[in-house]
């Protein structure tokens, strides 16, 4: 009797090992403990990301206001609401301005509240 002992071998390149322990770390279950280089990196991320979302919100609403301010300036018939329209509009512009300045003032604040902790797990994971 012959024995029919066909094998399949198959390596798989670093490519796609990477990406395979990606898809599985995305099903795996959290691991309780942080290390210092993923809180680092949570806490880097976290400067800007509150800052971006209260930006932006503030942004969008400023632009809202500014174009119902000119949907009021620019209606016809309605003259009585051009001059409301045109502050309702100047209103909107100050806000979409303001949208940058307050995203700078709260990173730099956040900035500072972290420094301490960001400097002392880099100082950590440089030794």
């Amino acid at each position: 009797m012959e024995e029919n002992k066909e094998t399949f071998a198959y390596t798989y390149s670093a490519q796609e090992q990477e990406e395979i322990r990606r898809i599985r770390d995305k099903y795996a279950p959290p691991s309780k403990e942080e290390s210092p280089m993923d809180r680092l990196r949570r806490l880097d991320k976290s400067v800007t990301k509150g800052a971006g979302i209260v930006s932006m919100i503030v942004g969008i609403v400023s632009a809202l206001i500014m174009g119902v301010g000119m949907c009021c300036a620019m209606l016809p018939g309605w003259e009585k609401l051009f001059v409301p329209g045109i502050i309702i509009g100047v209103a909107g512009i100050i806000g979409v301005i303001a949208a940058y300045p307050i995203y700078t003032r709260m990173v730099k604040r956040k900035r500072a509240s972290l420094a301490p902790e960001i400097t002392r797990l880099s100082d950590e994971l440089l030794k």
